[in-house]
């Protein structure tokens, strides 16, 4: 039902999600995309066809993988059909300094925040609050 597509170090953050997602009834496949170019076309054609939510995740910025994988979507016609695909990235805006996690935490993309979005995603609102 929901695909959690991580790149770099925020697969770590997409599998510590899908452990707070799955005991609240989830199916939730987690892939580390392992490289933005070439962009994986096949895995990314069969993860939007397979499931219901797509989120890309990246300790990256607007621009980066979650883009190339919008474009090949775009193009491909998998944003036509029933996916719900959203982009976590860093905001575009200063971070402070601090531990990894805080600024994990600052920038929203931290397994919680992750776990949020897939229920905001799936109109679960109460749930992403708790």
């Amino acid at each position: 039902r929901v695909a959690l597509l991580g790149y770099g170090t925020a697969v770590q953050s997409c599998l510590a999600a899908a452990a707070l997602l799955e005991p609240r009834g989830l199916r939730v496949t987690v892939v580390d995309a392992r490289f933005c170019k070439p962009l994986d076309h096949a895995l990314i054609r069969s993860l939007a066809k397979s499931h219901e939510v797509l989120i890309t995740v990246e300790e990256g910025s607007v621009g980066g993988f979650g883009s190339h994988v919008a474009q090949f979507m775009a193009l491909d016609g998998l944003l036509d059909g029933k996916i719900k695909w959203r982009p976590l990235v860093l905001p575009d805006r200063y971070i402070d300094h601090g531990s990894p996690a805080d600024q994990l935490a600052q920038g929203g993309l931290t397994p919680s925040h992750i776990a949020a979005t897939v229920f905001n995603i799936l109109g679960q609102t109460r749930e992403a609050l708790e």
